[in-house]
């Protein structure tokens, strides 16, 4: 599976922008030969990378930086929303239709992700259910960016005391990664 580099560019500015200078450097050197060689070449947002390069980052920042709390990958998520939907994804949001806009998950989920594919239920006009299915790797940490980055972007969509809670976690032997997702208009 593999992650666009908009994902990995996302946590390497929330590094600098939240550890201050040096920070970015000090998770490249507790990395891996290659996977600091991987990062530290050319890294464009339209690019494809492993996955697995990912979980290594993501595990590298929480080790180095977050106190070993994985809780920090929430506010990634956040950042990489706040981000992506200001430039090359702003087309997605849908300003004050928090339910139009998921109901564009699938598409969202494939500019991200090349393999799997996430889908949205609505369950009530502030409420549904999102899940994630088939994707070939998956990961605690990443699924915590994908509650951040939600939140976010229902945030810009008028959504307001948003609240999601995954039900089911692959990373901790579910099926599927199933998210409940609620709001207040």
């Amino acid at each position: 599976m593999k992650v666009k580099g908009s994902v990995l560019l996302a946590r390497r500015a929330f590094v600098e922008r939240h550890f201050g200078a040096g920070a970015w450097e000090r998770v490249l050197a507790a990395l891996p030969a290659e996977d600091r060689a991987a990062l530290r070449g050319m890294v464009l947002h339209v690019g494809w990378f492993p996955f697995r390069l990912g979980e290594s980052l993501d595990a590298t920042i929480v080790r180095v930086l977050g106190d070993g709390q994985a809780s920090l990958f929430e506010q990634i998520g956040r950042t990489s929303a706040r981000e992506n939907l200001a430039g090359a994804h702003k087309s997605f949001l849908v300003p004050g239709d928090p339910q139009k806009f998921l109901a564009q998950t699938g598409e969202i989920y494939s500019f991200y992700y090349d393999t799997g594919r996430r889908s949205y239920q609505a369950s009530g006009p502030t409420s549904g259910v999102m899940t994630t299915y088939d994707a070939d790797a998956f990961s605690a940490p990443d699924c915590l960016t994908v509650i951040g980055w939600h939140k976010e972007a229902l945030a810009q969509c008028g959504a307001r005391d948003v609240r999601i809670t995954e039900e089911t976690c692959r990373a901790r032997g579910g099926e599927y990664c199933r998210y409940r997702l609620e709001w207040s208009p």
